[in-house]
Order: structure tokens, then sequence, then C-alpha cells
């Protein structure tokens, strides 16, 4: 797998946000992504070093349309913790 395969996108949120200053960020990735393939795809992507990722696989939440219901889709997000010495990802110092 490519780097570009396991990350999909940043994911942001208010509590996403707050962790840019303890540079914790905030990615949906691959469902079948493990902690090492999605610590390897974030260094290599964004040139930093991560000190560790947590993970959190989320359900999709259930919809109704009128008398049509169904579920938002099943994804996965990591939380990817930087070292102190680590630069910023330069993508979230824009936005906050």
């Amino acid at each position: 797998m490519f780097a570009e395969d396991i990350i999909l996108k940043p994911l942001l949120t208010e509590k996403g946000y707050d962790g840019i200053a303890d540079k914790k960020y905030t990615f949906i990735v691959k469902k079948s992504a493990n902690k090492i393939q999605i610590k390897a795809a974030v260094e290599k992507l964004f040139e930093v070093k991560v000190q560790s990722v947590n993970t959190v696989n989320c359900r999709g939440k259930r919809k109704r349309m009128g008398r049509s219901e169904g579920f938002t889709p099943d994804y996965k997000k990591a939380i990817v913790q930087l070292t102190a010495d680590s630069k910023a990802i330069e993508y979230f110092n824009s936005l906050s």
C-alpha cells in the first residue's frame, strides 16, 4: 500500500483544533490500515517524526430521508502525536 492510499483526509473538528497546539493531528484513514502503516505514511507524506498513533473505529450514524432510512459509512480515525522536536504540519498551521 502507498502512503497516499492510507491517509484519506484530515479530520477538522473543534476537538481536533485543540490538539494542534500539542502537535496532535487527526486523520481519516483506510479501515484496513494498522498503526505501524499509519505512522510510516504520516512520516513519509509530511516529513515529520511520529511519537504515537491512536486509532478509533467509528460506526456510521443512522439517517432518515422521508420513509427511507440508512446509515452513513463507517470510517477509521487516527490521532497522531508528533515528537517534541518534530516540525509541525504546515497544512494544519494555516487553519488555526
